[in-house]
């Protein structure tokens, strides 16, 4: 789906990255809202989960015919190739962007529960706030980033992540830290689909080993990352594992001016 955005974006000849990962955060919310609504009815998880499998059935049929075809020969490329040049910075910084995510998910909850700012059962109310702050980023970020460029977008985009977690983890009060989730949700939710931009836009490798490549090392991130996350914290503490995550994305805005171009 990104190679095909990839393409979709080119054909446009503006920024469109963004609005599809906005799509795609919008729609795991609907998809949750309506299990929630079929299960509360007193459906059961099975049938519930049938019916929104044929959902998914109907509407991709219903797209198929207005797909680009592969006209850029991607079927005739290997699944996954290993990165090189540009391609291997931006897969790293993807892995990076997408560990964060995942510490948010995992993590971000029972970090407010260990700091006694909130009880369990309120505990994914910092989630919350970050995956409606991502979504209204990029609901914005497509027009951001045609005004602003994809280098401002990923330097300061990086810059509002680290200064975030840094206000989620010395807060004090539980306003200063939902500010947080706040603002590494705003932060980071333009960062990816700019990685994604940059990758169909490189000259190192083919644009569809590139971005397959950067799926690929941002999953990588999503799954280990969480799980590295907490053998630091048993080792240290969940919020000095915390503090060693903002360390790691520092490389994001630090490295953005070797991904991006000066202006565009």
């Amino acid at each position: 789906m990104n190679i095909h955005a990839v393409e979709v974006e080119k054909g446009a000849g503006k920024p469109l990255m963004s609005g599809f990962h906005a799509l795609f955060s919008i729609g795991g919310f609907v998809g949750a809202l309506l299990m929630t609504g079929l299960l509360s009815l007193g459906l059961g998880p099975l049938p519930a989960t049938l019916f929104g499998a044929v959902l998914i059935v109907v509407a991709m049929l219903h797209a198929s015919s207005r797909l680009l075809r592969g006209r850029h020969g991607y079927a005739d490329e290997p699944l996954f190739a290993m990165p090189r040049g540009i391609v291997l910075i931006l897969a790293g910084l993807a892995m990076i962007g997408f560990l964060a995510e995942g510490a948010v998910l995992d993590w971000g909850g029972l970090l407010l529960v260990n700091t006694d700012l909130l009880q369990p059962a309120q505990s994914g109310l910092g989630y919350v706030v970050f995956s409606i702050a991502m979504t209204a980023g990029r609901l914005v970020g497509d027009r951001a980033t045609a005004r602003l460029g994809d280098r401002v977008m990923v330097r300061w985009g990086g810059l509002i992540v680290v200064v975030g977690f840094a206000v989620l983890l010395i807060a004090p009060v539980v306003p200063v830290a939902l500010l947080g989730f706040l603002l590494v949700g705003l932060g980071a939710a333009n960062i990816v689909p700019v990685f994604f931009r940059r990758a169909g836009a490189q000259a190192a490798m083919p644009a569809g080993l590139a971005i397959s490549a950067i799926t690929t090392a941002g999953y990588a991130g999503v799954l280990v990352g969480p799980a590295t996350i907490g053998f630091i914290a048993q080792l240290l503490d969940l919020r000095m594992a915390f503090w060693l995550l903002v360390l790691l994305f520092c490389l994001v805005p630090l490295l953005a001016g070797r991904v991006t171009p000066t202006r565009g």
